[in-house]
């Protein structure tokens, strides 16, 4: 099981990768095929509602046969042919189909080692592995920062891209030959299909969980992805390098809050009053920016790694809705929740898109930044207090 995991692990760095990179190759892909940044951000948004849409069939699968062939093969085909079209691209729409692709192969991916845990270990130890198995996958984000930045200038972004191509292939066909389904008990297999799904809607405990776990990760990754690019340009003439130094820490943000929120989610018996610490620190970082979008580089920058450094809380929110679920719909109750979570990202980055146009990112950033942070307060905000009324089960450290 353990050569699996690993494998699967290795994978969720690229789909962490994949679903960052366009902020550091924001100016590459406006220069060559013309992207604006309302088209990189339609498309990053695009690789986050495909991915979404995806969690459906992918949960179906899960609780019925497993993780072991459905990752296996959209990674290495979807995934790898994605990251090939891309590097072909020659248009904006080339990009978004691209990105499409990519997020429907990476779309298992995170959600295979999540069913391995729930199924094989005990419940308690749930937020804690997830917690670790993001960290780890957020170093994608990491070599989606300054290394990739170096090895576009160096290289240039087709050949990078041509390269991912090859390497998420062969990471797929690993994953075929070392990932092991966990046992199931056939007795609880469910045969109702995408009607369980309803099933899980209708349970009451999870109606204030949801619309923060649409919110809580759209924020830092949203900012990471690609938000933080135009952001630094316009506001501070900042450079490819200086985008890629600031977005590199905050991926590293994003990994040092995973490890963190994993340990305390076993010490801390409440996972409800850790959720809300954190998201009213992600609150505090966005209304600062919201009220004062210029306030130096250094300071912007302390903002947007203090956004990704409490931000990462998905995977204990995860574990909250986690202990509501029937043990026979467990696969589909976390791709249900990462439905939620990675769909919300990408309504987000096409509300934003809409929001803010490139007319008013280009003449007036302080007016154009200033209304992207206060949006980000004001849902935030109300998202949170529905999520006041959760009911606590307290954790089991």
């Amino acid at each position: 099981m353990i050569p699996g995991i690993a494998i699967l692990a290795l994978g969720y760095v690229l789909s962490q990768f994949y679903r960052t990179f366009l902020a550091v190759l924001s100016v590459d892909l406006g220069n060559d095929l013309g992207a604006s940044p309302s088209d990189l951000s339609i498309a990053s948004g695009t690789w986050f509602i495909v991915f979404a849409l995806a969690q459906f069939p992918v949960g179906v699968w899960l609780d019925k046969y497993g993780p072991r062939r459905m990752t296996a093969a959209l990674f290495a085909f979807s995934a790898a042919g994605g990251a090939l079209f891309l590097a072909l691209a020659t248009s904006p729409l080339h990009l978004m189909i691209a990105m499409g692709f990519i997020g429907m192969g990476c779309s298992p991916v995170l959600m295979a080692p999540l069913f391995i845990f729930a199924k094989a270990f005990a419940p308690a130890r749930f937020g804690l592995l997830s917690a670790w198995f993001v960290a780890f996958g957020t170093f994608g984000n990491v070599a989606g920062a300054k290394p990739l930045a170096i090895l576009a200038e160096t290289y240039g972004w087709r050949e990078v891209m041509t390269g991912l191509s090859i390497v998420t292939f062969l990471l797929g066909v690993c994953i075929f030959l070392l990932v092991k389904d966990p046992k199931t008990d056939q007795s609880e297999t469910d045969a109702s299909g995408f009607r369980s799904f309803l099933t899980l809607l209708k349970l009451k405990y999870l109606w204030p969980i949801i619309p923060l776990m649409a919110i809580a990760y759209a924020l830092p990754a949203g900012l990471r992805g690609y938000w933080a690019a135009p952001f630094l340009s316009e506001l501070y003439s900042a450079n490819t390098a200086t985008i890629g130094t600031v977005t590199l820490w905050m991926a590293l943000a994003m990994i040092i809050g995973s490890l963190i929120y994993g340990q305390l989610d076993t010490k801390i018996s409440s996972r409800k009053r850790l959720v809300v610490t954190g998201n009213a620190l992600v609150l505090a970082s966005v209304a600062v920016l919201a009220l004062q979008p210029d306030l130096g580089l250094s300071m912007a920058t302390g903002m947007l790694v203090l956004c990704c450094l409490a931000g990462m809380n998905q995977p204990v929110l995860l574990a909250h809705a986690r202990q509501f679920f029937p043990p026979h719909l467990v696969g589909r109750g976390i791709t249900l929740m990462n439905f939620f979570s990675i769909g919300g990202v990408g309504v987000l980055q096409w509300t934003t898109a809409g929001l803010i146009s490139d007319d008013a990112i280009e003449n007036t950033p302080f007016g154009a930044f200033q209304t992207l942070f206060g949006f980000y307060t004001i849902v935030l905000g109300l998202v949170l207090i529905v999520y006041l009324a959760a009911r606590e089960r307290p954790n089991t450290p």
